[in-house]
């Protein structure tokens, strides 16, 4: 859309979109931790946008939405999209979830009447073309053969065009809109505006928001490019307490995998019902066991019509009219005079719409009376502030309804157009970074912060020590400045507090992202030697300054010295690697860097198919990959292998030889589980190999066949090494 490559057209006084009939899907389903494949929106586009699916639309000719890619790929895609369409698809499903068979039935009445009145297999809506190595007919001539992982040829009349798939290091899938930058102040009770779109909008992100409680950071829902929204406000992943959501589309949870990537299992709230709809679109997406799915956060379950107390934040959710199960929110807080509160409308259905599904027989499809009534009084109840879904449509909410709501500030949002006059007669816009302040804090959470942190790096130092650190200036650094230089020598530490901070060392490949707990320049300025690398803040940065000659002073008082020296060589080596350089916070690093265990190998010696105890890291030499096909790849430095064993407790599938003298890193395996970051690129690396499995059992390997896991220099993919 940005790009001007689908536009509206007319034909029979219809207006539709143009745009893409088929999706060619990656051969694995993550890189560098996002999604590749999420074909939720692109096929609904296809089906409604362009009317390929409306009855009676001139584009509705019997041509159907094409997925292309491998069998694993395509049928995870086709599961994927029939939950992302339906959430539970039956009244046992919905009672498995602890609501009562009366309601349940109640509930599947209304999805039904949103479906038409069947639930429809995803299949009957999609066109397939299932790939190996062999050329495959698309349609019309037009032929596609996969030359290996991620790397396909078109040809159509003697012209060919060859697609890589494939991200290159660092890269990432761009966000289509710029967001700048924000500095935002924790406050006791607040409201950051993170999205205003609806998932069709090139220039807003999807309907979000960020609640400020205590100095916390909690989500409400996780659309598209949340990691990019997160940076424009200088918030980083490890600062993110919970998250709220509201339901299973993919512009309110496509970004899940950047909760993933944290240093610690998030807290996820949300009602049953709707966690089980999340559950089996996200198991469907990602082909694993629906058991196994939230092992990366940390569940706390809310009861519907209630309020949940969340260490004093109280949230109620209420159940919304939608195709799929979901909640709108309520949450308030307790201070003078009274509550304060916030509700969070997404997604809504319009009354107009559902006085029309309206009927008295209770056997047909529809809803009741009451029920109408009920949702009617639930949307127009008062808060301080309201953020309302007003997309319009068949399943999206109209601003005319709140016309005469008494709540003190409603935000319009959910929606791809700009708001017409009457529309801003009624409620407000919420641009970007927008910060709605409920109950303002007398605290600077800063402090807070920083007491939190240097109690855990140094839980031996007096406590008077610890506030002589902590009684140094608080300083803040812009986006894109640099903090400290490759090749200075620093007389000051930074504690950071807030925001992210690149660090830079070229001539060895090494580019990581540091969080907030993160202690910059530490090691070199003790030894009176010049920095290795650059530290740059990648946003707005909120840091503790940290004179040397004090710093210098309590290290040795309390005799830390030797401690901080081993803790710094192990946690230097694990922050040059892909697997634990990205986001994992000091405290989590310092855990690693206590539990490592040195080993060394001689050529010749061989690692055997069995559990092993945890994943060996390669510090230096070289080794083999062995399938039962043969040599799979080479690991080197930077390289890991035992992520199967980990994650899954089965046996090795490869056999690992030594061939030239290797020093290895073992790692726990049960401290890396509990590191969502990690666990998620341990799943991403199983995912690529078993993909590389496949592709080497039907041709060659490319000549820059990938080393089986990244180096220092580089994220693993399967174009480069």
């Amino acid at each position: 859309m940005k790009r001007g490559l689908i536009v509206t057209k007319e034909k029979d006084g219809i207006l539709f979109e143009t745009g893409p009939n088929a999706v060619l899907l990656s051969d694995v389903l993550v890189q560098n931790g996002s999604f590749s494949n999420l074909a939720e929106f692109p096929v609904l586009q296809m089906l409604y946008r362009q009317g390929m699916i409306l009855p009676n639309h001139p584009n509705n000719t019997g041509v159907k939405p094409m997925l292309i890619g491998i069998p694993d790929q395509v049928h995870a895609q086709i599961q994927y999209i029939y939950r992302g369409n339906y959430g539970l698809v039956s009244e046992e499903e919905i009672m498995e979830t602890g609501i009562p068979a009366e309601a349940a039935k109640e509930m599947m009445r209304l999805k039904l009447k949103f479906a038409f009145g069947r639930i429809s297999p995803a299949e009957e809506l999609l066109e397939t073309r299932l790939l190996d190595s062999k050329p495959v007919e698309i349609r019309n001539g037009v032929m596609i053969r996969r030359e290996h992982l991620n790397v396909f040829q078109f040809k159509y009349k003697g012209e060919t065009v060859t697609v890589d798939l494939n991200l290159s290091p660092n890269e990432s899938y761009g966000a289509p809109y710029p967001l700048g930058f924000h500095l935002i102040r924790r406050e006791y009770f607040a409201v950051i505006h993170s999205g205003e779109g609806d998932g069709w909008n090139p220039n807003r992100p999807c309907m979000s928001s960020i609640l400020m409680f205590q100095g916390k950071i909690y989500l409400i829902d996780a659309g598209p490019n949340v990691l990019y929204s997160l940076m424009a406000l200088g918030i980083g992943v490890n600062e993110i307490d919970g998250i709220f959501h509201t339901h299973a589309h993919d512009d309110h949870m496509a970004g899940f995998t950047t909760l993933m990537r944290s240093d610690h299992r998030i807290k996820y709230f949300a009602t049953p019902l709707v966690r089980a709809s999340v559950t089996k679109k996200l198991s469907a997406l990602m082909s694993i066991s629906e058991r196994n799915l939230f092992d990366y956060f940390e569940v706390h379950d809310l009861e519907f019509d209630l309020w949940n107390d969340i260490d004093g934040l109280e949230v109620k959710p209420i159940f919304s009219p939608h195709p799929v199960e979901t909640s709108v929110m309520v949450f308030r807080a307790l201070w003078e005079n009274g509550y304060r509160s916030y509700a969070h409308f997404a997604d809504i259905v319009s009354l107009s719409v559902l006085k029309k599904m309206v009927t008295e027989n209770h056997d047909e499809i529809g809803v009741s009376p009451e029920y109408y009534q009920q949702v009617r009084d639930t949307y127009l109840a008062r808060a301080d502030i309201k953020k309302l879904d007003v997309g319009g449509g068949l399943i999206h909410g109209d601003a005319r309804d709140f016309r005469n709501d008494s709540s003190d500030v409603i935000f319009l949002s959910h929606t791809s157009q700009d708001l017409t006059d009457e529309q801003k007669e009624i409620g407000s816009g919420a641009p970007f970074g927008m910060v709605d302040v409920l109950i303002p804090t007398a605290q600077n959470y800063l402090h807070t912060y920083a007491v939190e942190f240097l109690r855990s790096y140094f839980p031996s130092a007096p406590k008077h020590h610890i506030r002589t650190l902590l009684n140094n200036e608080l300083v803040t650094f812009n986006p894109e400045s640099i903090l400290l230089k490759d090749g200075a020598l620093n007389e000051e530490i930074f504690l950071v507090l807030t925001g992210n901070v690149e660090r830079i060392q070229t001539e060895v490949g090494i580019h990581c992202i540091l969080s907030a707990g993160a202690l910059l320049g530490e090691i070199p300025a003790l030894d009176r030697v010049p920095l290795s690398g650059t530290y740059r803040a990648a946003n707005f940065v909120q840091a503790l300054r940290l004179p040397l000659y004090l710093y210098e002073e309590f290290v040795q008082r309390n005799k830390l010295y030797d401690e901080v020296k081993q803790l710094q060589y192990n946690r230097e080596f694990l922050q040059t690697t892909w697997l634990f350089g990205e986001v994992v916070s000091y405290p989590s690093q310092n855990r690693l860097a206590q539990a490592v265990q040195f080993r060394h190998y001689e050529k010749g010696e061989v690692f055997p198919r069995e559990i092993l105890p945890g994943i060996f890291m390669v510090k230096s030499g070289k080794l083999e990959r062995h399938s039962s096909e043969g040599v799979v790849d080479t690991l080197t430095g930077g390289h890991f292998f035992g992520e199967e064993c980990v994650l899954f407790k089965m046996s090795s599938l490869y056999e690992i030889r030594v061939t030239e003298p290797t020093d290895i890193y073992q790692i726990p395996g049960h401290l890396l589980l509990g590191i969502p970051v990690v666990r998620w690129k341990l799943f991403e690396t199983f995912q690529k190999r078993m993909e590389m499995d496949v592709k080497a059992r039907f041709s060659s390997p490319p000549p820059d066949h990938p080393s089986g896991g990244p180096t220092p220099r580089s994220t693993p993919r399967p174009s480069s090494k």
